[in-house]
C-alpha cells in the first residue's frame, strides 16, 4: 500500500491540490447562496486536473507517435467547462443570471488544469486572486449597484 503512494504521490499531490483549491472556491460561492458550490468547483478543478494528467502520462506513452498534443486534451476542457458554464446561466425576469457562477467554473477549470501539469504556484495563485475577485468585489458591487438602482427608481434622473 505504501508503494502505491510512494510510485503515484506526484499525481496524488496533484489532484488533492486541485481538489483543495476547487473546493475553496466553492466555500464561497456557497457563502453567498449560489448553485454551484464546494462539490462542483471541487469536481470541475479535479476533473479538468485528471484530464491534464491523463493527456501527459498519453504523452509519455506514445511519444513515438509524432500526431499526438497533450495541449489539444487541454483545449477541449476549456470547451467542454463551455457547456457546463453555458447551462448555469438563466434568464429570468429580464434578468440574466448564472454570469458569475459560468465564469468561476471555467476558471477553476483552469486551476484545476495547472494542478493537472504540476504549475502549483500558479493553481494557488489563481485561487487566491479568485477569491479575492469573488469577496472583494461584492463590498466594490453593493454601493454601486444602490446608486444603479436608485437611478432606475428615480427614472434616470
Amino acid at each position: 500500500m505504501i508503494q502505491f503512494f510512494t510510485q503515484n504521490s506526484e499525481i496524488i499531490l496533484r489532484l488533492f491540490l486541485a481538489v483543495i483549491l476547487g473546493t475553496c472556491i466553492g466555500v464561497e460561492r456557497i457563502l453567498v447562496h449560489k448553485e454551484a458550490g464546494m462539490k462542483t468547483h471541487a469536481l470541475v478543478s479535479m476533473g479538468a486536473a485528471v484530464f491534464i494528467v491523463i493527456s501527459e502520462m498519453i504523452a509519455i506513452k506514445y511519444q513515438v507517435s509524432g500526431g499526438f498534443d497533450p495541449s489539444r486534451v487541454a483545449s477541449q476542457i476549456i470547451v467542454g467547462i463551455g457547456f457546463l458554464g453555458a447551462g448555469s446561466i438563466m434568464f429570468q425576469n429580464s434578468k440574466l443570471t448564472g454570469l458569475t457562477t459560468a465564469s468561476g467554473l471555467w476558471v477553476t477549470a483552469g486551476i484545476g488544469m495547472a494542478a493537472g501539469f504540476g504549475l502549483y504556484s500558479l493553481a494557488v495563485i489563481a485561487t487566491v486572486l479568485v477569491l479575492l475577485i469573488f469577496i472583494a468585489m461584492n463590498f466594490i458591487e453593493k454601493p454601486i449597484r444602490k446608486i444603479s438602482d436608485n437611478i432606475d427608481q428615480n427614472g434616470g434622473q
